[in-house]
């Protein structure tokens, strides 16, 4: 007899994990490691999951963004067993500058690259599509470039096309704090202050939900995380 447990009435069960990502090679698996320890001993940073678990589920982690390492410390926050199907979007036009970028963004984090620059015709969300169709995780920055000054800048579109495509993907706001404190721009040597990095409540895009209302609750979302981080 089958002894599979039937959830109740109107329970659903959790969406399957995605299938594993390939095992990467010995030398990207070691500069993972060093990146991760290194990111942890630079900022002390903490991992708080106020708002969910760190569950196996397709999520869509959207994060303000101050730097160029937020989304390091943001994948090194995360468990060892999500990362390889947690996939960081960032810009071409940085992470193809030379070939030591080229290898970490695409053999160690195995990053989704988009054409800040539209130097080229199609769909510029294309390539998320494609990882979310795959069944990856993404770390977004709907603000689309980095913020230096404190709050946040007007969220992009992007996010709210991801989840009109994509209804089955949870939205889980991040809140990175401390992190432009630590290294602002123009500095060499860190200053020795925590981070902490907050991952909030889930949302989903509501039936019939403007493009300006689900942005205006997105960026609300990470301004709630970011007055609890204070």
């Amino acid at each position: 007899m089958n002894d599979t447990a039937i959830p109740p009435s109107g329970e659903d069960l959790p969406p399957p994990a995605p299938p594993p990502r390939p095992s990467a090679g010995l030398a990207q698996r070691l500069l993972a490691r060093l990146i991760i320890g290194f990111a942890r001993l630079l900022t002390g940073a903490r991992s708080l999951w106020r708002g969910c678990l760190p569950e196996a589920r397709q999520r869509i982690y959207f994060a303000n963004h101050s730097s160029h390492a937020d989304f390091v410390l943001l994948w090194s926050s995360l468990p060892p067993e999500l990362r390889p199907r947690t996939r960081p979007v960032a810009g071409a036009d940085y992470w193809l500058h030379d070939a030591v970028r080229r290898f970490l963004i695409h053999q160690v984090f195995h990053g989704v690259l988009v054409d800040r620059e539209r130097s080229s015709a199609g769909n510029p969300l294309q390539p998320l599509l494609d990882a979310l169709h795959a069944g990856d995780s993404l770390i977004l920055f709907p603000e689309g470039t980095r913020n230096l000054a404190d709050g946040l800048l007007p969220f992009k579109s992007g996010i709210y096309r991801l989840a009109q495509a994509c209804p089955q993907v949870e939205l889980v706001p991040v809140w990175i704090a401390n992190l432009n404190r630590v290294m602002p721009k123009g500095r060499v040597l860190p200053l020795p202050l925590l981070c902490t990095v907050s991952f909030g409540t889930p949302l989903t895009l509501d039936a019939g939900e403007s493009k300006d209302a689900f942005l205006a609750r997105a960026r609300d979302a990470l301004l709630e995380l970011a007055a609890e981080a204070d």
